[in-house]
């Protein structure tokens, strides 16, 4: 069943023991992971693309991982407040996202609904730019890699916008400029997407000659319509967020001035709602995409279930009984 009613086993050397609605992962898939991304951490080189200002170097609370503030994912830097965990991708000279941050992120959405402090995300980008796509550049070797190597190459980005696309904490993109290539994932994937209203997307990949990857033909084919899909990916023409949005694929077009804002706002609304039924409902939209009809009533009933026992849910009820707003926990 894709819903389990219990709290997920704990592999091997884990301490994680909170709830969890699986995705259709098996316990060894879970376990591997949990293998991959320490093996990722032991590999990962810890300096940064730039030198930083020291006054500006996140910091890191001792203490509980919840506890935290402030750290980084790469290139991408973390701030924890109010409940949202605001991520800014910071990387020169134009926001191209490499495979070392890619694969720290992709650990941090997986374990993301183990930490109490966080009850929605908040994507955006420095400067003038959300993200330009991948890092060729700083990929050593592409030029040299056959067509096998290429099969497999991009596997990194693969499983960041799976984890993405499954994370089950409420996600904002708040699109602060250019996107390109895989930057349309970074922030389509999300549950609401803010943009400046005249920032520019290019899909790119036919422009240059090359197919989309990194999970977009999956991806982008479930949330954009069949036609406008192809004038974005065939055509390749630059299009700005005004336009996405009279397409429906962006939820706020504003002035740039207000884009972090507004995304904030909406981020700050979801981290007061009830995260689990939040959580469940976003992936039963998402597994619907897939399933039979039988399997997505199956799907539904099993989800009632499961939030049936929550502290929100009841919390819902009752507030609902006594006419006042809910005080929802996350719980």
């Amino acid at each position: 069943m894709w819903l389990l009613l219990a709290a997920s086993p704990i592999c091997p050397g884990s301490s994680r023991s909170s709830w969890s609605a699986s995705t259709g992962t098996t316990q060894h898939e879970r376990c591997a992971r949990e293998r991959e991304s320490a093996s990722i951490r032991a590999r990962s080189p810890r300096t940064r693309s730039r030198a930083r200002d020291p006054g500006r170097r996140p910091t890191r609370r001792s203490g509980p991982e919840e506890e935290m503030t402030a750290f980084d994912l790469g290139d991408i830097t973390v701030e924890i407040s109010g409940g949202v965990a605001t991520l800014t991708l910071d990387r020169e000279p134009a926001n191209a996202l490499d495979v070392r941050t890619a694969e720290e992120l992709t650990e941090f959405l997986r374990k993301v609904v183990d930490r109490k402090g966080v009850r929605a995300i908040l994507l955006t980008g420095s400067g003038r730019r959300f993200c330009t796509g991948a890092d060729i550049a700083g990929n050593a070797g592409i030029a040299q890699r056959s067509t096998i190597d290429y099969r497999f190459g991009h596997d990194s980005y693969t499983r960041l916008f799976q984890a993405l696309w499954e994370v089950e904490v409420p996600v904002v993109s708040a699109v602060n400029g250019t996107v390109a290539g895989v930057g349309w994932m970074l922030a389509l994937l999300a549950d609401l997407v803010v943009a400046d209203e005249a920032a520019r997307w290019t899909h790119v990949f036919t422009r240059r000659g090359m197919v989309p990857h990194a999970g977009d033909p999956y991806f982008l084919a479930r949330i954009i319509p069949f036609h406008r899909l192809n004038e974005i990916a065939l055509l390749s023409d630059p299009l700005t967020s005004a336009t996405l949005a009279e397409w429906g694929l962006v939820n706020r077009a504003v002035a740039a001035e207000e884009v972090l804002p507004t995304a904030r706002a909406l981020a700050d609304r979801l981290a007061a709602g009830p995260t689990r039924s939040l959580g469940v409902t976003k992936q039963l939209y998402r597994r619907s995409l897939d399933s039979s009809i039988t399997q997505a009533f199956s799907d539904e009933r099993a989800a009632v279930a499961l939030i049936s026992t929550t502290h929100d849910r009841r919390e819902g009820l009752l507030s609902f009984k006594e006419g006042r707003d809910a005080q929802f926990v996350g719980d």
